[in-house]
This record gives C-alpha cells, sequence and structure tokens, in this order.
C-alpha cells in the first residue's frame, strides 16, 4: 500500500495549516497553490470554493476524531484512563508541534464570521466531543473509576474547557508544558480517592 496522499489530502493539509496561522480569512487558494504546487484551477476542480474546502476539513477532523475515540474506547477500558490518552494526545500534539491548536478551536474563535456551512460544521465538531465526554464522564461514574462533582455533562463541558483553555494557554505562553500544568489538576480532581 503507497503512502502517496491524493491531491485533495495535500489541499486539506495545506489548508488546516494556513487556517491555524493565519484563521478562515488569513488565506486563499493563491496560497494554497503556492504550498501544494498546483494551479488555483485544481483546487477548485477539487473544491468549487473556499467553503466547500473548509467544510470538508472540519467534517474530516470529526469523523477522524470518531474513529479515534472508537478505537481507543475499545482499547482502553477505564474511563479515567481514556481521558488520560486523550490529554496526553493534545500534550504531545502541542509538544511536537504536530498540532500545536485545534483547528476546529481556531475556527470556533472566528464562529461569528464564517460562513453557515462551515460554522455549522464547527459546532457539530464541537457537539461530537462533548457528547463524546459525556459518555465517558457517565461511564467512569458507573465504573468507579471518576469522582464526579456535577452531572456528567456539566463535567464533560468542564473538562472539554479545560483541554481546551490549556491549549490556549500553552500557546499564548508559547510553552507546551503548560498544558500538562493545567490538565493535570483537572485529571486529579476526577480520580477517586481510594480508602486503604
Amino acid at each position: 500500500m503507497s503512502n502517496l496522499s491524493t491531491t485533495s489530502d495535500d489541499i486539506l493539509a495545506s489548508a488546516r495549516n494556513l487556517i491555524m496561522s493565519g484563521g478562515y480569512n488569513g488565506f486563499s487558494y493563491a496560497d494554497i497553490s503556492k504550498v501544494v504546487g498546483i494551479r488555483k484551477a485544481s483546487i477548485h476542480h477539487h473544491f468549487p470554493s473556499k467553503v466547500d474546502l473548509v467544510r470538508e476539513l472540519v467534517k474530516r477532523y470529526r469523523e477522524d476524531g470518531q474513529a479515534s475515540v472508537a478505537a481507543l474506547e475499545q482499547n482502553v477500558p477505564d474511563a479515567l484512563d481514556i481521558l488520560k490518552v486523550y490529554a496526553n494526545h493534545w500534550a504531545k500534539c502541542i509538544e511536537d508541534a504536530s498540532r500545536p491548536y485545534c483547528v476546529c478551536a481556531l475556527l470556533a474563535s472566528e464562529l461569528p464570521s464564517l460562513p453557515p456551512e462551515v460554522a455549522t460544521e464547527v459546532t457539530n465538531f464541537f457537539r461530537f466531543i462533548s457528547s463524546w465526554l459525556a459518555s465517558m464522564m457517565e461511564r467512569g461514574s458507573r465504573q468507579g473509576a471518576l469522582n464526579l462533582s456535577s452531572e456528567p455533562h456539566v463535567e464533560a463541558e468542564a473538562f472539554l474547557a479545560t483541554v481546551y483553555g490549556a491549549m490556549l494557554s500553552a500557546r499564548a505562553y508559547g510553552k507546551p508544558e503548560v498544558f500538562g500544568t493545567i490538565m493535570t489538576p483537572a485529571l486529579n480532581r476526577l480520580t477517586p480517592i481510594v480508602a486503604h
């Protein structure tokens, strides 16, 4: 099997990087053309408009996330461990700069100015993550693996806000370790106290 990516994958990867550095309005097809080394007409062939391109990028991002969490749930039975793996995934992405910030988080900060089709996909991404985290909180509470002080859906939103806030702080300070500094107490708070 070949590791060669398709032109549309290259276009999407380029768009993701450009959004990460300049936001939705900070790039054009001319920028992608330079990065990927193809004519603008070729980009339009794959994605007729910027809305189509970014909508597909976010949709794939969500689908990749759905596949990743499904695999994680199959391989890691304990809900607390799943949350730790999720946090560690982001810690590693921030540390090695492979994904120093979630593209959907960046787009969410621009939500009022995004085209409605893109805004809907971004909102769908956050609904998916929130729903998944709520199911983990519920499962962990049932297992006795998580210590919840609020309803599972509230804990899920708080954890999601902590992950994305930690990501933003690490980016703002230019220090990847800030992410772990913030996430460690958040995970500790969810860890049940074991009586000896």
